[in-house]
């Protein structure tokens, strides 16, 4: 219905009815005080699901995650005060993940603001860093134009947009003759400039760098994977391995003869190899920010999309702004054919991968421990108590999940065996705080994919010292029929911070973890959860687990101590998730 004809709109009616027929379906968030107006329109508006969740951060997480999927505006809510601070967290998340997301806030009455009346924050200060846009409604006349510009805002900058709705003005109507509010559409579905291909100067001086070079790697990130064959073609006519990044397995890890995995702390030797040993380092689509993994003294040519990437990470000599697909099919008929180009350096990257990934693998035999010398001798020193080694656990999970399921992680060592032993072949889909390393985002993530489709099989990799962090929305899935499955590296301690402790060549503190029985904990909220303790146990349980309607956990008891620190470690090879410093990629051995 017009507002044009209806005779008494509030502005809560205004914004939930625009949403609405933009074709927002959800909202997520805490109710309370000056959005009272808000989530009372959605209930009489009935076209968008209310999810309430435990804790504010858990909705931008969720939001975060839904619009990483589908590309459209997620939509999360906060009330007054401490309300929209729990939020910060998760839009942080959206905003490095390049997710149009829209917040809105309540404030406290107009006439309070400046008084430093009870619970009130200056929200435009507050999220004056996360935030494209960040405004304070002051009268209802404004609202048409201060919700457009807050949805556009978010989809053109693909990030966040934040509106704060102080409690007075929700309930108040609109002047007559308001206009409904209308979005452009947004940049994904819209063709604009970044569809553009780089310019031709851009394209020529470029293929004439890599047609003159005998060895280029490849580096390729989340901004190829709408280009798979075109970025394919590049490797096979270059005859270049190609090291990609987490976020670019989704599209391009599957069947691809050309990948080495990933680099970085959590990757391979082959891929760090691969780099070091090319003449051109040639970054397509990605942003990869660790710049201490770069190889020094090459030739860099970066393609990218967003000119603001172009050499943030590592100096670049030649640039090709532009749309990674249509830059490569006007930059490929300028290429040498493969026949030309000398293939030692794709086989000796390949071959170090496949060598490094049957290691790996010999360590996903539930018997390793049993049935080889060096799995006897190992599990003496670093397995005495013979928990399950967490390569058994993620392989599992990749050999039995769905073709298309979603898959979240938790930073941490939850990541680094979803990256090593997860395939994301088919048309299975990636989603975690890769940007911004942040705890505790796997579970509220996988709640947000799950509402999407309830249908779609949805597993979340989760770390125990981040699953309890925000264990109160469990219960948010029982609520409101998320089935998703939550997979536990349940170690009992915070893997990542001891890793760094040790490699800085310090003794392990305050990383241990008292943890409880948490399948039990999941019960008790209504989950179906079972506890894992023999690793013989864990390709069945996981059938178990993903084959059970409902929400499951499944609580993996895993070992500690599974990775390896490299010799002699020094204080500069002390590690964080954002800032890796060692030039050696962790190895279980």
């Amino acid at each position: 219905m017009s507002l044009r004809s209806r005779r008494m709109v509030t502005v809560a009616e205004s914004v939930v009815t625009a949403l609405a027929e933009h074709g927002v379906t959800q909202m997520w968030g805490v109710v309370g005080d000056a959005l009272n107006p808000v989530t009372d329109a959605i209930r009489t508006d009935g076209r968008i699901e209310w999810i309430g969740v435990r804790h504010e951060e858990a909705a931008a997480f969720a939001v975060s995650a839904q619009a990483q999927l589908t590309g459209r505006i997620g939509v999360c809510l906060g009330t007054v005060g401490p309300g929209s601070i729990h939020l910060l967290n998760g839009l942080y998340d959206a905003k490095k993940s390049h997710a149009p997301v829209l917040a809105i806030c309540g404030q406290v009455p107009s006439e309070e603001i400046g008084s430093d009346f009870f619970q009130e924050v200056d929200n435009d200060r507050l999220f004056a860093d996360v935030a494209v846009f960040a405004r304070t409604v002051s009268s209802a006349a404004q609202m048409p134009l201060l919700l457009e510009q807050a949805v556009n805002a978010a989809y053109a900058a693909h990030g966040v947009a934040v509106l704060t709705l102080p409690g007075d003005l929700g309930g108040q109507e609109l002047p007559e003759g308001s206009r409904t509010p209308r979005f452009a559409p947004g940049p994904r579905f819209a063709p604009g400039p970044r569809w553009a291909a780089a310019p031709q100067d851009q394209v020529a001086k470029a293929a004439q760098v890599l047609s003159g070079s005998e060895t280029v790697t490849l580096l390729v990130g989340k901004g190829a994977r709408e280009a798979r064959a075109e970025v394919l073609e590049l490797a096979q006519t270059l005859q270049a391995p190609m090291v990609i990044t987490l976020k670019g397995k989704e599209g391009l890890e599957h069947d691809n003869p050309y990948q080495v995995g990933q680099s970085g702390l959590i990757g391979n030797s082959a891929a760090a190899h691969a780099m070091d040993d090319a003449d051109v380092l040639f970054l397509v689509g990605t942003d990869f920010p660790y710049r201490d993994w770069y190889p020094s003294g090459k030739t860099v040519i970066q393609l990218d999309a967003r000119q603001a990437h172009i050499g943030r990470r590592v100096a670049v000599d030649h640039a090709l702004v532009g749309d990674v697909g249509h830059t490569l099919r006007a930059l490929l008929p300028r290429l040498s054919n493969a026949s030309d180009r000398d293939s030692k350096h794709l086989e000796k990257a390949t071959r170090a991968y496949a060598s490094w990934r049957d290691r790996q693998l010999a360590l996903v035999d539930p018997d390793y421990e049993k049935t080889s010398l060096v799995g006897k001798v190992r599990g003496v020193f670093d397995n005495p108590d013979d928990r399950i080694r967490p390569e058994v656990l993620a392989a599992a999970v990749d050999s039995l999940a769905a073709p298309d399921a979603i898959l979240t992680s938790d930073t941490g060592m939850s990541t680094a065996w979803l990256a090593r032993f997860v395939t994301l072949s088919g048309t299975r889909r990636l989603v975690g705080s890769y940007n911004l390393g942040s705890m505790a985002n796997a579970m509220p993530q996988a709640l947000g994919a799950q509402a999407l489709d309830r249908e779609r099989q949805v597993i979340s990799f989760s770390g125990d010292g981040g699953l309890m962090m925000l264990l109160g929305d469990l219960r948010t899935a029982v609520t409101y029929r998320l089935p998703i499955k939550v997979v536990v590296f349940d170690n009992g301690r915070l893997g990542m911070v001891k890793l760094e402790q040790e490699q800085g060549g310090l003794p392990e503190f305050g990383t241990e973890l008292d943890n409880p029985d948490i399948a039990a904990v999941a019960a008790a909220l209504g989950w179906h959860g079972r506890r894992v303790t023999n690793p013989g146990d864990v390709e069945e349980s996981v059938r178990w687990a993903l084959e059970t309607p409902g929400p499951v956990l499944l609580d993996v008891v895993t070992n500690p101590d599974e990775v390896s620190v490299p010799p002699e470690p020094t204080l500069a090879q002390g590690w964080g998730f954002a800032i890796a410093k060692m030039k050696e990629s962790i190895e279980s051995r």
